[in-house]
């Protein structure tokens, strides 16, 4: 039975900044204490936004729930949900419950990795360079990009979303030269448009044979993400910022969508995460695990969909010194394999 549950917010600086206003994350270690003397440990986490709203949730309201209850993860998660939906089931909720889940599992998987628990159905899988880097000059985007071409990564993702279309064109046709013809490009527009200016933007830019486009669009807006796929050639990806399967099954059943991209602490840790891997299973969808490089990699590697893994420069867990040695994951090139160790969160210190 869960005892007690403890927190420690930390902030960890970014090597390349996501932008003026975000120098840093914001990461909380969750530990769950158990009866039996053994103990869990998980994390909480948000870039920006919400860090002591979180703490304080888990402090308070998680913590007076969990006590008493089993050590499972999906009778936690579902008796957790049902306690916190007077306050939503999005948002900070599933964020501070992926603290929790997160710490179940580890106590779940013991001394044995993520990956063998859930079951490798693959050896490895391709990574992907990522930036955020909107706010990057014209010539620090192409350098990034020269990066990821020297390194081979397979596929690329830039920002797009700049006041003028002009400038997104001049940008994404400068990554393409720079990556050539036979690297995946993907954008990612993080919803700064609306329908009408996403249809423009796109007719525009899918002459540079597009992987995807990213959140074109508000992610709660299902309607237009419908009529924007109707109406466009390029495909969609969403769901970084959907915090539901009940979000993922209306983006699913209504074909809003190409590629669903859950963030494991958004939507609440894994639990919820392999509920809506099941469910994009059932449709024929893949399945592309949102940032966390090194988590999201052995979920990846245990996925029925082969997926890429999202690799953003210099900010994977490891970068952020989020993870004990060690690694869980080791990446050769542009492919991440799991070494068979467990997950083992760094404490680190509190901000």
């Amino acid at each position: 039975m869960i005892k007690d549950l403890s927190v420690a917010l930390r902030s960890v600086p970014l090597a390349r900044p996501w932008g003026p206003e975000v120098s840093c994350n914001h990461v909380l270690v969750v530990t769950l204490a158990l009866d039996d003397g053994r103990s869990g440990t998980g994390i909480s986490w948000t870039p920006q936004i919400g860090a002591h709203a979180v703490k304080a949730l888990l402090e308070h309201d998680v913590r007076d729930a969990v006590i008493g209850l089993p050590a499972h993860p999906g009778v936690v998660w579902d008796r957790l949900s049902a306690h916190l939906s007077e306050a939503g089931r999005g948002g900070i909720v599933p964020i501070a419950m992926a603290g929790v889940d997160l710490a179940l599992w580890d106590l779940e998987c013991g001394e044995r990795s993520l990956v063998d628990v859930l079951g490798p159905r693959r050896e490895s899988v391709p990574v992907y360079g990522s930036g955020v880097n909107l706010h990057y000059t014209l010539d620090e985007l192409t350098a990034q990009a020269a990066r990821w071409a020297a390194a081979g990564y397979p596929a690329v993702k830039i920002k797009v979303g700049r006041p003028s279309l002009a400038e997104d064109v001049a940008r994404v046709a400068a990554v393409r030269e720079v990556i050539g013809p036979d690297t995946a490009l993907m954008i990612d527009a993080n919803q700064r448009w609306d329908l009408h200016r996403a249809r423009t933007a796109l007719r525009a830019l899918e002459r540079f044979d597009l992987s995807w486009i990213e959140e074109p669009l508000p992610a709660d807006d299902l309607a237009a993400h419908v009529e924007l796929r109707r109406s466009i050639g390029t495909p969609i990806a969403v769901g970084e910022n959907v915090a539901t399967v009940h979000g993922f099954r209306d983006l699913l059943t209504a074909g809003a969508c190409d590629v669903v991209q859950p963030n494991v602490v958004r939507v609440g840790g894994i639990t919820p995460f392999l509920r809506i891997a099941g469910l994009a299973q059932v449709f024929d969808v893949p399945v592309y695990p949102h940032l966390l490089t090194e988590l999201s990699g052995q979920l990846a590697l245990a996925l029925h969909h082969p997926a890429m893994v999202e690799q953003v420069e210099d900010a994977s867990l490891a970068d952020l010194g989020l993870l004990a040695d060690p690694s869980p994951v080791e990446i050769a090139g542009a492919e991440l394999r799991a070494t068979g160790a467990p997950t083992r969160w760094s404490a680190g210190e509190a901000a």
